[in-house]
Order: C-alpha cells, then structure tokens, then sequence
C-alpha cells in the first residue's frame, strides 16, 4: 500500500523524511504539501476510503455508501451546471442581500455559486428542480463548483507528477556513471537511491535539469535492452 503526496498527508510527511530527510523535530503543517487543495478534511473520505476498503478496513457496506455519495454529488454537479437563472425581483433582492451584483440576463446556476458572497444553499429557493440531498453531499457540490478551476489545475499537476512516478529507477544505481549529472546531484542521488524519477526530483540539490538527465538517461537504456 502507497500513499502518495496527492492523497494524503502521511503521504507528504512519509515523502518527505524519506526524500528531503529531517535534521529537527518534524511538523506536518498543511503548507508542506503543494497539493492541499485536493487534500481537504471534507473530502477524506472519497480520497482514502477506497485504499482502505482494498485492504480491509472499510466495510462493503461503508464502500456503498460512499459511491452512493460520489454519484449523487457528481449527478447534482451536471444538474446545477445545466440550469438556468432568470432575473426576478426575488432572486435580485437575495443577491442585494448579500452585496453582489443583480442580474440583468439569464446566468447558469453553477455560475451565481461561484461568487463568493453567494452559497448552494442560499439559493435553493431558485431552484425548483433541486433533489433533497444530505448535508454532506450538498457541502461537495459546493466546494467542487466554486474552486473546479484550482481544483482542475492541481489534478493536472498531479497527473504530471504521477507521470514521472511511473517511470521507475534501478535500486543500486551509481549515478557517478551518468554523464550530465550535477556533482551535489550525484551525491544525494546516491545516497536516497529514489525508486522513480518523481522521487528524484523532490530531493534537495536536484533540480530540473538532473531530471532531465535522468529521463534521456532512462531512454537510452531502455534503447540498449531492446536491442539486446
């Protein structure tokens, strides 16, 4: 079982004093992680349940449960994007009421959410196609309308990351040998020994251009065995 940096905290704090080592007492503060906006509390189960129920801590029923959220959250997050607001007195008063501007043509639901004076619940008196949804549900489709782009943007860097963390590196290697390496790279390389290139490139004293190095070197030996 893995926890990565972009499903949990232990992850990050695990990560971290194996890749970055620790010389003081560490502390697991939420700025450690550049992926915290996906690690929220609200959404730890949806993140961690899953491993748990793979291995045994979590209960089919507890699992069921859980995709039934997942479904009705994701179902409400297409509703509320397909709907549409007209400007009326009653919904131009709400909005007054919360010091954001009226409305003087037709918006998406999904958009009037967006602003920050304006919640899901607040405007739920219109609209009238809305399911009666659990507390929980309803706090999920808040949270992913209103920050989708961020939300969007840090999964496409977690795609990024689990990119370089697919591809694997030989245990043992000498990086002395790989032309193109910095030298403090090559020390610290070959002291952690990182088990992917993702590894690799969170290690002080590597920076990007090791990595570079390091994803031609993985070409050419990938190369060299095809041709054996």
């Amino acid at each position: 079982m893995i926890l990565d940096r972009a499903s949990s905290y232990i992850g990050t704090l695990v990560d971290d004093l194996v890749t970055k080592g620790c010389s003081d007492p560490y502390r697991m503060m939420t700025s450690r992680s550049e992926y915290r906006l996906l690690l929220r509390e609200d959404n730890a189960d949806v993140r961690l349940m899953p491993t748990g129920h793979r291995i045994g801590l979590v209960s089919d029923e507890q699992f069921e449960e859980l995709e039934e959220k997942v479904r009705l959250t994701q179902e409400e997050i297409k509703r509320v994007k397909k709907v549409n607001i007209a400007p009326s007195v009653q919904i131009n008063e709400y909005l007054e009421s919360c010091n954001t501007d009226k409305l003087t043509n037709g918006i998406k639901l999904s958009q009037l959410i967006r602003r920050p004076q304006v919640t899901y619940k607040g405007l739920a008196p219109f609209d009238e196609g809305r399911p009666e949804l659990s507390e929980d549900v309803c706090e999920q489709v808040e949270l992913e309308i209103e920050y989708e782009g961020y939300i969007q943007l840090q999964l496409e860097q977690v795609r990024e990351m689990r990119k370089l963390e697919s591809k694997a590196l030989v245990a043992g290697t000498d990086y002395t040998q790989i032309k193109g390496l910095r030298l403090e790279a090559m020390e610290k390389l070959n002291k952690i020994q990182p088990l992917s290139v993702g590894q690799a490139s969170r290690i002080s004293g590597v920076n990007p251009a090791d990595v570079g190095v390091l994803l031609i070197w993985l070409e050419h030996r990938k190369d060299e065995k095809a041709k054996e």
